[in-house]
């Protein structure tokens, strides 16, 4: 595929995605998401914000590390600080890129960088070239670029591009452009720009009017030949551009497209379910293309036509994107192979023995609760194995009974084990689950606010497992937890106290568009 023919699809659900509120992820859950991407052929995965924190510092560097094919990047402020730490977190990876920014609005430069546009020229060039002295891979992005003006927009990035970046991204950081101008923009500034042809041009666009998807796509019909999207659409406010739409979209429209992704789009779907599974942001039934109805036809005439003709109402094969490929379904009497086999398929490696008989042991116990397992099971039932191996427990939940009659008050009891002391609470709820996390509350004296609860079902059927996202909220700071169980009410005190465990576990983070 030629260079002009190539779009290159950067993926940033492990920096952007993780801006989510609530949808922090540990070291070994970005690395298990880093190591799908890479399967499903990503060309650039942004890996995290090195300078936000310890633990996304080390994040990345254990990406860069494990990861081959595709190319491992940092995001970094326009300061040398955060430069030297995209570097120093990159340091092992066979493909290396650092990605500086600053912003380039006239509201961004006076209210929050407090700048005069030279003095952002400046910084910019300064930056580029000091990210330039680890990595001949620079992107240089405009912040706010959908709010800003054209004239300079073309001035920054001539000099970007001079002090050697080799990538150019224009975000519409907040979500305010409209396809055809924006567009017509990128095109602009390609025409315009004396020394555009040295560099790849990108677009980053956030889904504020629910238009992230066709500003991306208007951008690639005017030059843009990289897209930065998420799984799941997942990001800051109401997401990003959401990667399964943009390569299918440009996939099925060849049309109209002078250009294809290098994507496996059968890794689609169970990258889609791996990210639900660790974030716990269910997926919508509706979604386009990994939604649970994405390929489902209700409608009496739908249906006849489908079976005539598939392609009376289906644009897209279902088996294209990854539904129901090598789908295998495990049972009681499934060995460990047989286990084995399936969790290797689904991107899960095991450290040693112990860890695979543990896990052997989880699963066997969910078999007996329910006769079919599916790859969604496993997800989960891996993603609450992580919980308890990456995450300092102070919390643990040791037994619950709930008591719930019409016309009584539900009730609670909650065994606990709170840094390894055993404690016991009881508590009236509104509900069996309200009477349990009143319960938990009771001895925990968290301070936190219940912001979300939510319920989904795994899987279809009776006894499918209930997949539950608890949110809470303290002093500004946003945790998300998710638990699972085939009995709703413990897959809500798991959630909540995976919430509880979070909250006291993770440090407030650095948000890279605050400039220090």
């Amino acid at each position: 595929m030629s260079a002009d023919s190539r779009l290159i699809i950067f993926d940033t659900t492990l920096r952007d995605g993780e801006q989510s509120p609530g949808a922090s992820m540990t070291r070994e859950e970005k690395l298990r998401i880093a190591m799908t991407l890479e399967k499903m052929r990503v060309d650039v995965i942004e890996a995290g914000f090195a300078a936000a924190s310890q633990g996304d510092f080390e994040s990345i560097n254990a990406i860069a590390r494990a990861v081959k094919d595709s190319t491992v990047c940092s995001l970094a402020r326009a300061l040398d600080k955060d430069i030297e730490a995209a570097a120093g977190a990159l340091e092992g990876s066979a493909r290396a890129r650092i990605h500086t920014f600053i912003a380039t609005s006239p509201i961004h430069m006076k209210y929050k960088l407090k700048l005069e546009p030279d003095d952002v020229v400046t910084q910019a060039v300064r930056a580029v070239k000091k990210a330039r002295q680890y990595t001949e891979d620079v992107e240089f992005s405009c912040e706010d670029a959908g709010r800003s003006d054209l004239d300079f927009l073309c001035r920054i990035i001539e000099a970007a591009i001079d002090a050697g970046a080799t990538t150019i991204n224009i975000p519409d950081t907040v979500g305010y452009a409209i396809p055809d101008p924006f567009g017509d923009m990128i095109g602009a500034i390609i025409n315009r720009v004396p020394n555009a042809d040295k560099a790849v041009f990108s677009v980053h666009c956030h889904n504020d009017l629910g238009l992230a998807v066709a500003n991306s796509l208007s951008a690639v019909m005017q030059g843009a030949r990289q897209v930065e999207c998420t799984i799941n659409g997942l990001g800051e406010r109401a997401g990003n551009a959401s990667l399964e739409e943009i390569v299918m979209a440009v996939r099925t429209r060849q049309d109209l497209f002078t250009v294809d992704t290098n994507i496996d789009t059968t890794q689609i779907v169970p990258a889609s379910r791996l990210v639900s599974s660790i974030t716990g942001f269910p997926v919508q039934p509706n979604k386009a293309i990994v939604g649970a109805n994405a390929f489902a036809h209700e409608s009496g005439i739908h249906q006849d036509g489908v079976l005539k003709h598939r392609e009376t109402y289906e644009i897209m094969r279902a088996e294209d994107v990854g539904w129901n490929a090598n789908r295998m379904v495990l049972g009681k009497h499934s060995g460990r192979n047989a286990f084995k086999t399936r969790l290797l398929d689904l991107g899960y490696a095991f450290a040693g023995d112990v860890e695979m008989a543990d896990a052997f042991a989880r699963f066997k116990t969910l078999a007996d609760k329910k006769h079919d397992i599916f790859d969604e099971d496993l997800h989960a039932l891996m993603a609450q194995a992580s919980d308890q191996r990456d995450e300092l427990e102070h919390i643990k939940l040791k037994h619950l009974t709930s008591q719930s009659d019409m016309g009584n008050t539900p009730k609670a009891r909650v065994v606990l084990e709170i840094e390894g002391k055993e404690v016991v609470a009881e508590a009236f709820g509104d509900g069996p689950v309200d009477a349990c996390f009143k319960a938990i509350d009771s001895v925990v004296n968290s301070g936190a606010q219940l912001q979300l609860y939510s319920v989904n079902a795994i899987t279809s059927g009776t006894e499918a497992q209930g997949e539950v996202s608890v949110r809470l909220e303290k002093s500004g700071r946003i945790v998300n937890g998710a638990g699972s169980d085939t009995d709703i009410i413990v897959a809500s005190v798991k959630a909540y106290i995976k919430a509880l465990n979070l909250m006291m576990n993770q440090p407030q983070k650095a948000h890279p568009q605050i400039t220090v």
